[in-house]
């Protein structure tokens, strides 16, 4: 069987039937989208693990008997696009490189695509094909790109709305930024950090002892400045610099930062580190002294390169103290005695439930015992930190005695500001930030920016509000989105550079990647009348959207602005209030610090609560051969060469089933083969076996419908949780072993489960399962109703006689490993009056009842004890009364076969011992 052929077929097939193509009609409709893919390059196996989830699903719900609607778009916006296009034109060896070799472009076409505009047609070009021929059953009149004309006036219509609610603004905001380019930046833009968001630490000014030199510490933890022992400085060069009028001891990294920032910075001169060890600064809020102290640890790169130690709350710092006590040597060789370090104590500033000094409870706890023990000190910080903020108050030797930490450290960091002790100083959480064009980022105070205030108490409480009644998949990552929309801050939205929709009322700003593509759900309602024809940008006018998305303005009116008819417009606005809300938002993790909080915080300010999404589906990303995939620097395995190198239906169930939820799954190129082996073997029984009309129906028949309906019901119950790797185990994997065992046994009727097997496996398998229906029916599989448990074909008798013979053949052969030369084994069934308990118990499942009629029996009521002993373990064990002795005779033939045994029923050779221990359903064995 050629699978690329038979997939081609399907796919021209399902094209020219337009059964993908979907309209509002009397169904219960479902609207599932997923992130439209960024065109800086083909679509990888990344792509492919959310894309093909979204589809299985998308395929499940259709066939449930929803109207779906699964539509797809291309987003090009940003800089990316023209990064790479300036790349290409410079010929720029590591871009030609990554591109033909990952990317798997020509080199001929690669050279020629030196505009943006050639990129994007290019990629579009290559994003349909891929997309198509994996077999996605997408409604292809609905596809857009983000520069189109049509998308533009959309766009403009929803930053109008932002700005009319009071949700843009004007102001200086730190943001990342380009210094190359001189431009904001956002994660499209990178080709590295882009997780790294902008953190403001609190900086704290230690003046010199007797001087106006300023050493500034940046702190997350400013209420910690009452427990300063000391300050740690890296045995390296630094700089002073005037700083807004102050002379600052900083590291030359930090300099150059604060060129970025609204402060005036000026460089006086370099100096040494080791010139100041030992001398002492003066603790804000407490006016103690403490020394200046030497430690490796310290990165000049993170914020001002001085870090103030609080070792009672700072295992870090706790470490390194007592390390240094240790080493004289290190202290010599910067010209210290000893003890100015033993002098340091820990200050304890903060009660919780731990006694003693913290830092060091905890630090026992993860077995850190110094600075060597990273990990566990991590762990250990991480621990304590979160103990004290949640759950830690401030003692009386702070000014905030009582207070809870969580309430003081705002308080410390205002009164440090207010007072000229204190400043901001922006970094990012991870380094390096790297723009596509190869420049190191910075962060970068912007004045006259474009923000979108997501910190608006108002907008993020109603987000928090509609989060906790949508539904998120896996459940426990609402948690995960409560915390990113407690913490998400402004956010620039513009930029000067780039491709785009330029802001309606700032034409010098270009909206930038990540603010454009919130709400674009709804545009895909109007998208397949604009690529007929009969929407064209002139007709899209503010009032326009306003009537269509949410049923507001006159309809007159919006006819005579929009030159459009009462009754087109009156379609399309039916049109959106059937599909919207989407039911079905399904994308990888790595959107949800950025992408999937804007589409609920702009969806929410913008629409009707009725509107609101209602459900958001979060997948992990996919590694190659145990390698991190990078489009921009290898390795990378394209959708295109997945699919060519092992077909569509191969690709789709391996990575459906690689991992679940929001687990990192890992491409095998072996491991993608033994599956097409898998797949062949599928193919190869259902066709010798379709087409055979069933014959008299036996008891080995009735085990494998049976068997079958739990399948599907487990198949079922994960698909709704959209758990695919658990659904493909029970419709492929588990199903495979239930069928190669029936055939095993001698079955002849597998046709009775074929029908519904070939359905329970076409969400995943489209394609291949097309075929096979189609060798005897007319209709399409993707459009049948999937199969559902049916609980009156259960048959528990046939599935434990079943279970029986697999079981007593399992035991035979585990005994037979211990014989030398076995020939003969004997069955030993329990005796009558075991039987009978078990009869009487499997009827009453409960140990008092049982006994209670048994011992009305007046043979039982002699064996009591034995009676009891022997329902305590029915009890444990789920017990279906069959005849043994009957089963094993009609199954003895196969039973010698799989054991290599002749197999006698008779307890007179078996000792004693052993049939006592028979009971129902396990017999006594005995092999000579």
């Amino acid at each position: 069987m050629n699978f690329r052929e038979i997939e081609e077929k399907w796919q021209r097939i399902w094209q020219e039937a337009k059964i993908f193509e979907s309209e509002p009609d009397d169904r219960k409709k479902f609207f599932i989208t997923i992130p439209y893919p960024y065109l800086n390059g083909n679509l990888h196996v990344g792509h492919t693990r959310t894309f093909t989830i979204g589809d299985a699903f998308a395929r499940y719900m259709r066939m449930k008997g929803y109207n779906v609607l699964f539509p797809m778009g291309f987003h090009v916006t940003g800089t990316p696009i023209i990064g790479l296009a300036e790349l290409i034109e410079k010929r720029d060896s590591k871009t030609i490189e990554v591109y033909t070799k990952y990317h798997d472009v020509p080199l001929e076409e690669l050279l020629n695509l030196t505009t943006p505009e050639k990129i994007v047609a290019y990629f579009s070009k290559e994003a349909l094909e891929s997309l198509k021929c994996i077999g996605y059953s997408i409604d292809w009149r609905r596809v857009f790109t983000t520069t189109d004309v049509c998308y533009q006036k959309f766009i403009e219509w929803q930053y109008w709305k932002l700005k009319e609610k009071g949700l843009i603004d004007k102001g200086s905001h730190p943001v990342r930024y380009c210094p190359h380019d001189q431009n904001p930046v956002e994660d499209h833009d990178l080709l590295a950090g882009e997780d790294a968001t902008i953190v403001e630490y609190t900086v704290i000014k230690f003046n010199l002892e007797g001087s106006d030199l300023v050493f500034p510490c940046a702190t997350l933890r400013p209420e910690t400045v009452y427990g300063v022992t000391n300050i740690w400085l890296k045995p390296a060069k630094y700089v002073v610099a005037k700083v807004n009028g102050e002379k600052w001891f900083i590291s030359k990294e930090a300099y150059e930062k604060l060129l970025h920032t609204d402060k005036k910075v000026e460089f006086i001169c370099e100096v040494d580190a080791k010139d100041f060890f030992g001398k002492k600064v003066v603790v804000p809020l407490t006016n103690r002294k403490v020394p200046i102290l030497p430690a490796n640890f310290v990165d000049l790169d993170n914020a001002t390169g001085i870090v103030m130690s609080v070792p009672a709350h700072a295992p870090f710092d706790f470490a390194a103290i007592e390390d240094l006590k240790k080493n004289e040597e290190i202290l010599k060789s910067f010209g210290l005695d000893k003890s100015l370090v033993e002098k340091i104590e820990p200050i304890v500033i903060i009660k919780t439930d731990l006694e003693g000094i913290p830092a060091k409870k905890v630090m026992e706890d993860f077995g850190a015992k110094s600075q060597k023990d990273f990990e566990a000190l991590e762990k250990a910080t991480k621990q304590l930190y979160k103990k004290e903020f949640h759950t830690g108050l401030m003692m009386e030797n702070t000014e905030f005695n009582g207070e809870k930490v969580a309430i003081a450290k705002e308080k410390v960091e205002r009164k440090l500001i207010d007072s000229g002790l204190g400043d901001v100083f922006y970094e990012f959480s991870e380094k390096p930030v790297i723009c596509r064009c190869g420049t190191k980022c910075v962060v970068k105070l912007v004045r006259d920016q474009w923000f979108i205030k997501y910190s608006k108490a108002e907008w993020k409480n109603a987000v928090l509000k509609h989060l906790e009644r949508m539904e998120i998949i896996p459940d426990y990552y609402k948690e995960e989105f409560k915390n990113k929309i407690e913490w998400l801050k402004d956010k620039a939205c513009a930029r000067r550079k780039g491709l785009g929709t330029r802001i309606p009322w700032d034409k010098e700003w270009l909206i930038e990647s990540l603010s454009d593509s919130t709400i674009y759900m709804a545009y895909y309602i109007l998208a397949k009348h604009i690529n007929e024809g009969s929407l064209k940008a002139e007709n899209l006018v503010p009032e326009f959207f306003d009537y269509v998305f949410l049923g507001e303005g006159k309809i007159e009116e919006v006819a005579r602005k929009s030159k459009l008819g009462i009754e087109f417009l009156e379609r399309l606005r039916r049109e959106f209030e059937y599909w919207y809300p989407v039911d079905l938002r399904s994308s990888g993790k790595d959107l949800v610090a950025n992408h999937l909080l804007f589409y609920l915080f702009h969806h929410i300010a913008i629409f009707p609560e009725r509107y609101y999404p209602k459900a958001i589906a979060v997948n992990g990303y996919v590694s190659l051969e145990g390698k991190k995939m990078s489009k921009s620097k290898g390795p990378l395995l394209t959708m295109k060469k997945a699919v060519k190198n092992y077909g569509a239906d191969v690709t789709r169930i391996y990575i459906l089933h690689a991992s679940e939820y929001d687990s990192d799954a890992d491409w095998k190129s072996k491991e993608v083969e033994s599956l097409a082996a898998h797949l062949k073997r599928f193919c190869g029984i259902v066709s010798e076996n379709y087409m055979k009309e069933p014959s008299e129906i036996t008891t080995l028949d009735r085990w494998l419908v049976s068997r079958f309906q739990k399948l599907v019901k487990e198949t079922n119950e994960a698909m709704q949780k959209l758990q695919t790797r658990r659904a493909l185990n029970s419709a492929f994997f588990e199903v495979m072993n239930l069928v190669r065992w029936y055939l095993k046994r001698g079955g002849k009727n597998l046709s009775l489960i074929l029908d519904d097997w070939i359905k329970l496996l076409s969400p995943f398998a489209p394609h291949i399962c097309e075929e096979l229906w189609h060798m005897k029916h007319d209709t399409f599989v993707s459009l049948e109703k999937y199969p559902e448990y049916d609980e009156s074909k259960i048959n528990e008798v046939a599935e434990a006689c079943e279970e029986y013979i697999i079981r007593l053949i399992d035991d035979i052969n585990e005994i037979k490993k211990f014989m030398e030369n076995p020939e003969v084994a004997y069955i030993g069934i329990a005796e009558e009056w075991k039987m009978k308990v078990a009869r009487v118990f499997s009827e009453v499942r409960n140990v008092k009842d049982a006994m209670k009629k048994l011992m009305e029996d007046d043979e039982l009521r002699k064996k009591g004890k034995e009676v009891l002993d022997l329902i305590k373990k029915l009890s444990m064990e789920k017990i279906t009364i069959i005849d043994e002795k009957y089963v094993i005779e009609e199954n003895k033939n196969f039973i010698e076969s799989e054991t290599g045994l002749k197999v006698v029923i008779s307890s007179e050779k078996i000792p004693k011992e052993k049939i006592k221990a028979a009971i129902p359903g396990k017999p006594a064995i005995y092999i000579t």
